[in-house]
């Protein structure tokens, strides 16, 4: 009887021991698929979206779209759970690669301690970049042109 329970206590230690494994070589194809994503794969789709005015808890969303002319077009928005504070973009991606978007559109926000509570709209052309190992492309005109506060407009990988 002792060997039955041992020979089944054997069993489950080898079964759960294979189960980790597999897990394990499952999370090691998923990083390497993820890495061999071209950056326009990187960048098409849904993506969080964020300005740390609203919050860093929850996020709104962005889409990147491919259009039938071939440019990529984003537009999204972060909306405040707790008044009327709101961030949106509208306009065209450029990759520059993996790490580097070039935004060319529309950003405006409006946050009640800044500019008087008034919407801030900027108009250009603008930098998204991931920098030290950052998993989102951040605003690297961070400046708010509309009150002297910075702002970190955030869309993350997905």
């Amino acid at each position: 009887m002792k060997k039955y329970l041992i020979l089944l206590l054997l069993s489950c230690i080898a079964l759960g021991a294979s189960a980790q494994t597999k897990k394990k070589v499952t999370r090691q194809k998923a990083k390497v698929t993820q890495k061999a994503r071209t950056p326009e794969q990187m960048v098409i789709g849904r993506h969080m979206l964020s300005l740390q005015w609203i919050s860093w808890d929850y996020f709104g969303s962005c889409n990147i779209t491919k259009e039938a002319d071939g440019k990529l077009r984003c537009k999204g928005e972060q909306l405040s759970r707790e008044n009327d504070d709101y961030l949106r973009i509208d306009g065209e991606i450029t990759i520059v690669d993996a790490k580097h978007l070039i935004f060319n559109g529309t950003i405006a926000s409006k946050i009640y301690h800044i500019n008087g509570g008034k919407e801030c709209l900027r108009e250009g052309t603008f930098d998204f970049e991931a920098t030290q190992n950052r998993k989102f492309w951040r605003l690297q005109q961070m400046e708010n042109p509309c009150d002297p506060c910075t702002d970190y407009v955030d869309i993350y990988f997905k």
